[in-house]
């Protein structure tokens, strides 16, 4: 990973709604985000644990942030759909790991160039301090290769 794209990801943490709702992340490596948000003000819902909604933010972009990076340019890569399951409540702080292995990316990248367009499914789960699952959350990623560019 380049010091373009180490910076870019510290930004991320600046972004308004991670900000808003106290997610923070960190890069481990090309393939892997681990990311955490602590229960605050901003983020509890009003039984005092945390807030859906910011549960499912800390899992939002990350699947998609990887594969985009993993697969490079010649690759469109968007968010299609998720479900949440709600196990327990969450408090305190809670925490998830999102990572791609390489057999998964080159299995994504062949299916692609052979297909046209795929919709690989990720899983993540939200866990507490103790390592108790609070949220499980399936994402759905669309990609396709990008159409050369026209020759004028």
């Amino acid at each position: 990973m380049n010091f373009r794209q180490r910076w870019m990801e510290r930004l991320i943490n600046f972004y308004p709604p991670l900000v808003g709702a106290g997610i923070r992340s960190r890069t481990l490596d090309e393939r892997t985000v681990e990311v955490e948000m602590k229960l605050t003000a901003f983020n509890v819902n009003l039984v005092g644990v945390h807030f859906g909604g910011s549960l499912y933010a800390m899992c939002d972009p990350w699947f998609m942030l990887i594969l985009m990076r993993l697969l490079g340019k010649d690759y469109i890569v968007w968010d299609k759909a998720a479900s949440i399951q709600f196990k327990k409540p969450g408090r305190g702080r809670v925490k998830a790991r999102f990572h791609i292995p390489p057999e998964r990316v080159e299995e994504i990248r062949k299916d692609v160039d052979a297909h046209g367009k795929i919709e690989p499914v990720f899983f993540v789960d939200v866990v507490g301090e103790e390592g108790e699952v609070i949220v499980s959350v399936e994402k759905l990623l669309y990609v396709r290769r990008k159409k050369p560019a026209q020759q004028v």
